[in-house]
């Protein structure tokens, strides 16, 4: 692990396990027995050992899990309690029952923080959607009217240990909606190619008229594992890119493929990762683009939604992007999620003239969790307007 994220991390541990845990032990449970006291430290002093241990043995998926767990389950109850508690001390300077009432707002606030942690870790993630979704254009062919295009995303199969039963769950809706195409827009591992291997019989069952076509997202270069990474970022992705060609699945690694219905056809581009740093910015949209005649009807899957105002609103005229990446933070409430904060364009459908970018949620994530946003796979149906 880089040393510079280390010193985040732990600056992250403190100001979220420390700052509550010194606030429980020195006022809310002061005098309390000493199996108290340790009961309130001993989840930051296992975070501290998972951290150490990523830089001492490198990054895992049980590592990752153990440590976003904590925070759910208990730094951020913990820092709610705190919150509502201090502000109850503060205005019980003027008002003294205010101080009992923070403590008791803040106690329910943080049980009911709690209670969502542990849903979105037992049953949120396993909530799978179908969304249907129609997508309309000017300059479609006229054989493509009715085109049915299903995207799945960020399967993030690592997440899942060896258990196939949630990945068969997904096989058997996207085939159930006997689509002409099915297109990944990446992140199929976390963190190692290996991630995919108890997994590659069942993806290989799905089906569609025209096939599968794929494109590599961040974690799919392999860069947050254990080791040192290749200067080539490319090199890191190979493993993955065989696993899914045994898979049968068509990767597209900075080109095209073209797909006909009666005398018409469009393009489907597919580009190699780009997105804001920290992560990968290797794709070459021209060079996917090259020999394509400018009246040809084109789809572009690019992982990185933030890709589509960067580069292909400005220098392109390509009516669709299909990406995801966001994973909507997995937490959403209502129309709101902090993922926000950081991509202007983070879930579903956003239009620009005649340009169209669709951002799913996708269907897994870096942990089993997932609090307010479903699970999702998306139909297209595309209509001539």
């Amino acid at each position: 692990m880089n040393l510079y994220v280390m010193i985040l991390l732990l600056f992250i541990i403190l100001l979220l396990f420390v700052a509550p845990d010194v606030y429980l032990s020195l006022v809310t449970f002061r005098g309390a027995a000493w199996w108290v006291h340790l009961l309130i430290w001993v989840p930051v002093l296992v975070a501290v050992g998972t951290l150490f241990s990523v830089r001492i043995g490198g990054l895992t998926n049980v590592k990752t899990e153990v440590f976003i767990i904590l925070l759910l389950c208990v730094a951020f109850p913990q820092l709610l309690f705190v919150l509502f508690s201090l502000i109850g001390k503060m205005v019980g300077l003027a008002w003294h029952p205010a101080a009992i009432i923070g403590n008791g707002v803040g106690a329910v606030a943080g049980v009911m923080l709690l209670l969502s942690a542990i849903y979105g870790l037992t049953f949120g993630w396993k909530n799978l959607k179908v969304q249907q979704d129609e997508l309309t254009f000017d300059n479609l062919p006229a054989a493509f009217e009715g085109y049915k295009i299903v995207q799945i995303s960020d399967l993030h199969v690592g997440s899942y240990g060896k258990n196939p039963a949630f990945l068969e769950k997904v096989v058997q809706y996207v085939n159930a909606e006997q689509p002409d195409l099915i297109v990944f827009t990446g992140d199929i591992v976390n963190t190692s190619s290996e991630e995919i291997t108890p997994f590659e019989s069942v993806l290989s069952k799905l089906q569609a008229k025209d096939g599968v076509v794929a494109v590599l997202g961040n974690h799919d270069y392999c860069m947050y594992g254990m080791g040192e990474h290749p200067a080539d970022l490319r090199e890191g992705a190979l493993p993955v890119v065989a696993a899914e060609r045994r898979m049968g699945w068509d990767i597209l690694l900075n080109e095209h493929r073209l797909i006909s219905r009666d005398g018409s056809q469009i393009a489907i581009i597919g580009v190699e990762h780009t997105g804001k740093p920290p992560f990968p910015q290797i794709g070459d949209l021209r060079g996917a683009m090259k020999g394509l005649p400018d009246s040809t009807f084109k789809i572009l899957l690019s992982h990185d939604p933030s890709h589509w105002r960067r580069e292909v609103l400005p220098d392109t005229d390509i009516p669709l992007m299909l990406a995801g990446h966001t994973h909507a933070a997995q937490l959403k409430i209502g129309s709101w999620s902090p993922v926000q904060w950081m991509y202007k364009e983070w879930s579903g459908l956003y239009v620009e003239d005649n340009q169209q970018l669709f951002v799913s949620e996708g269907v897994g994530g870096t942990i089993p969790f997932r609090f307010g946003t479903s699970p999702k796979i998306i139909v297209h149906t595309l209509r001539h307007r």
